[in-house]
């Protein structure tokens, strides 16, 4: 019987919601193969979040734990050492997870030392072996089988919904070696504190681009994303310009996102931005410029500037939300 086996990431006591299009992906694909879905919890000490991915289930035939001291800090090659280790003791005829910064590191570099191909950034699963993506930017989608005694895949957390629980599965260690850092050394980690929700977990995500001018500009973005309780995002042009921090980038080189309302401000609409956002439920465009791509994916759309627009907008939700 084929074996689906899925890394999952946690924050060491409970799994994270990016990881769960990821599960969805694998759990199509055991549809398709007629196998099943297994899930893989590494790191150091993550055996409560082990027991809380087993407890939640999703449909998985177990959950498998790789616990090494050696595996945090997270480095690439302790990583993919371990993963490797982990689907060759479990049989595994396909290996993937949720294209997070942390799986497009680990993911290829396991296909390379499996020797398997590998499907990158797939938007969707279509038969056996069998998945869809884009190309281009986006603009045309390729559907292709992959062949291989194992196969290996990453998913568009945009395209997926995240995996619901539902039945508990067994929870086992798995003998995943002694993973090597090959001289990598993590000699420190500096982190950004907010009380804001992560770009890629939150439901509402206010965008500005190069049209407004200065990072001071950004001021009445916050504003508005923190009265909707939303995360800060930013077009590539005004991560480049310094405006903001580059962690806040969408877009094709970014973070891809699909919240349940995105406000792009000032955003032309590049192909390379649409790529990255394109995916959301509602789309509101404000652009001075009637004739700017973005328009041309929003379900709301203002042609104004935003200095005239946002204070307006701004008080007109803290008026909704006081009343």
């Amino acid at each position: 019987m084929s074996k689906v086996l899925v890394v999952v990431e946690t924050d060491g006591t409970t799994i994270k919601n990016a990881s769960l299009p990821g599960v969805t992906a694998g759990a199509e694909l055991a549809k398709h193969t007629g196998g099943e879905l297994h899930l893989l919890v590494v790191g150091s000490g993550v055996g409560d979040a082990a027991n809380a991915v087993g407890a939640a289930g999703f449909g998985a035939a177990g959950v498998h734990v790789a616990d090494h001291a050696e595996l945090a800090p997270f480095t690439t090659e302790a990583w993919t050492d371990t993963v490797v280790a982990a689907a060759k003791a479990l049989g595994a005829t396909a290996l993937g997870g949720t294209a997070t910064s942390t799986l497009r590191d680990v993911i290829p570099r396991a296909a390379a030392l499996l020797d398997a191909p590998l499907a990158a950034e797939i938007t969707g699963v279509k038969g056996n072996n069998t998945f869809s993506r884009e190309m281009s930017a986006g603009r045309a989608l390729a559907d292709f089988t992959l062949s291989g005694s194992v196969v290996c895949f990453t998913a568009r957390a945009s395209d997926f919904a995240p995996a619901a629980a539902g039945g508990a599965a067994p929870v086992s260690a798995v003998d995943a070696g002694t993973p090597n850092k090959r001289g990598a050394e993590v000699v420190g980690i500096e982190t950004t504190q907010s009380a804001r929700p992560a770009l890629t977990e939150a439901s509402v995500v206010v965008a500005g681009g190069r049209g407004m001018g200065s990072g001071e500009n950004f001021a009445p973005l916050e504003t508005l994303t923190d009265l909707l309780g939303g995360a800060l995002g930013a077009s590539r042009a005004a991560t480049d310009a310094g405006m903001v921090p580059a962690d806040l980038q969408v877009g094709q080189t970014g973070k891809v996102v699909a919240p349940e309302l995105y406000f792009a401000v000032a955003i032309s609409g590049a192909i390379q931005h649409l790529a990255g956002m394109k995916g959301s439920k509602t789309i509101v465009a404000i652009n001075k410029d009637p004739e700017a791509p973005i328009f041309q994916v929003a379900d709301y759309g203002l042609v104004a500037k935003w200095e005239d627009t946002l204070p307006q907008l701004i008080e007109m939700v803290k008026a909704k939300k006081s009343s």
